[in-house]
């Protein structure tokens, strides 16, 4: 009995590939120590869990260089070795790279916030939460089953909360933290009902699988696993702000701090748009004719509400800076659905999932560059009014100069080069993928897009109106600027750096 035990003992042990894992793992573990080590740290030393946490982040980022020469997985079905729960490929390397570095970015900026904020964010709560939710964010592209899916999204979502919420005696972050809680959890509950039809109709939750058995579910269970992939669909559509599950959007990023709006502006929608991707293109390939058409829809109405919204925007109002990056953040979740849409109706799907990552990394670079302006305006000009950047150019020309290149990098104008490339490749997804009215629909988008990302940009350049407030311009908030603006540069003189992605695809 013993000799036969051992050979089934031995089977049910799984060797863990540490390497693959290495990235979510540090993440989380420096939160960990962050946390204990927060027990000890006296106040006037608060600041170094701060560095401590970038460091963190850091680490986690340099540790997805070894995993370049080839695609590792690891918790795998014994005797499957292509089935597993987490898998290390391009796709996954590319999307940690986005995350991680978006959040480190937000820790960067977050450093002189919490400094700002005396006392009235807790250093070691939040440092802790920023690392988690960065950790699960870094998990989820891995993913490989709908289980692990799920529990990464979670992970990434439950800090996220706290974090907007976390000032104390703040109405507004209170306020905001419920609409985005309530709106988050409405969605989960939605994709775990979706996922467990999925499971009740095809019996296994690994996705090479449901893709496999979910073309030949019974007659009996046609109709639950079709309402499974419906369900799904909305609650993934939820978690990447898509209109019309987009309304917490704007009173979330005012009620937040503003390191944590420009976290969730990225991070959040890299988490968001990652899963979609895996649920859609990797499990649920033989519904394209059901998501294509109901993805490229949604793309429509996100883009066309969010740029209308940010039009809206009065210059006086207060947080009109604010209101109009988180309706702008709207708009390019449009863009960002279109080659994911097109991928239903393409031959090579691979190609147009290519184009939202090359898209999705432009959209990074520089729109945390733009948070990072806005809190550094925010620090003088608590209300932060599109009309505090008045004359800009003449109290921190390089600030000014920075936004004034963020902003028609959204655009897609000069010298914002990879904004311009960035677009016609997701133009271009829609058009071979024979969605020719989505691209016009886009094309109607850009313009309404210009009118206000001009009229912000040239205010920026206006003479002041009384003496111009200078700047001080603290060396976390230079060194976030300087990283964004630079390789926001470097992606304009090179584009082909990210654009590879939408010519060569990433599973």
């Amino acid at each position: 009995m013993s000799a036969l035990a051992q050979p089934l003992a031995q089977s049910a042990v799984q060797s863990v590939d540490w390497l693959a894992i290495a990235p979510p793992t540090i993440a989380a573990v420096v939160a960990l120590a962050v946390l204990v080590a927060d027990l000890f740290v006296p106040e006037a030393r608060k600041p170094l869990l701060g560095w401590a946490s970038v460091a963190g982040l850091a680490a986690a980022a340099l540790m997805l260089l070894p995993l370049l020469d080839g695609d590792r997985s690891t918790f795998c079905l014994t005797g499957h070795a292509r089935v597993c729960s987490y898998t290390a490929d391009h796709f996954t390397l590319v999307i940690q790279f986005l995350v991680l570095g978006g959040a480190l970015l937000a820790a960067l900026l977050s450093v002189t916030n919490l400094k700002d904020e005396q006392r009235r964010v807790p250093a070691g709560e939040f440092w802790f939460l920023l690392l988690s939710s960065a950790a699960g964010a870094a998990l989820l592209p891995a993913s490989r089953d709908l289980a692990t899916l799920i529990v990464a999204l979670e992970v990434a979502s439950l800090p996220a909360f706290a974090l907007v919420g976390i000032r104390h005696g703040d109405k507004r972050s209170s306020e905001a933290a419920l609409k985005f809680f309530l709106s988050s959890v409405t969605a989960t509950a939605v994709s775990l009902m979706g996922i467990s039809f999925v499971y009740a109709s095809t019996g296994t939750l690994y996705l090479i699988q449901v893709a496999q058995r979910i073309q030949h579910v019974d007659g009996q269970l046609h109709t639950l696993a079709q309402t499974g992939v419906v369900l799904t669909l909305v609650g993934f559509a939820f978690k990447t702000a898509a209109v019309p599950f987009h309304f917490w959007v704007p009173d979330t990023y005012v009620g937040a701090p503003l390191p944590v709006a420009a976290y969730l502006s990225v991070v959040g929608k890299a988490v968001g748009f990652s899963g979609l991707i895996l649920v859609t293109v990797v499990a649920l390939p033989s519904y394209a004719d059901v998501w294509g058409p109901a993805l490229a829809a949604l793309a429509a109405l996100t883009m066309t509400v969010g740029n209308v919204g940010a039009l809206r925007q009065q210059a006086t109002r207060a947080y009109s800076a604010v209101r109009l990056l988180a309706w702008s953040s709207v708009g390019q979740a449009g863009y960002l659905l279109v080659p994911i849409a097109a991928a239903g109706y393409a031959k090579d799907a691979q190609k147009a999932i290519g184009s939202t990552v090359a898209y999705a990394l432009m959209y990074a670079a520089v729109n945390l560059g733009a948070f990072a302006v806005a809190a550094l305006v925010g620090r003088t000009k608590s209300l932060n009014r599109i009309s505090d950047y008045r004359g800009l150019y003449a109290s921190n020309p390089a600030a000014a100069l920075l936004l004034a290149f963020f902003l028609l990098c959204l655009a897609g104008l000069p010298p914002g080069v990879i904004g311009l490339f960035a677009k016609v490749t997701v133009f271009s997804a829609a058009v071979d993928a024979g969605l020719g009215w989505l691209a016009v629909v886009m094309a109607v988008n850009v313009v309404i897009a210009l009118f206000y990302y001009l009229q912000w940009t040239a205010l920026l350049f206006r003479a002041p109106e009384g003496e111009p407030a200078r700047h001080r311009v603290p060396a976390p908030v230079t060194a976030a600027l300087a990283l964004t603006g630079v390789l926001g540069v470097a992606l304009s003189g090179a584009p082909q750096l990210v654009l590879r992605f939408a010519a060569t695809g990433l599973f």
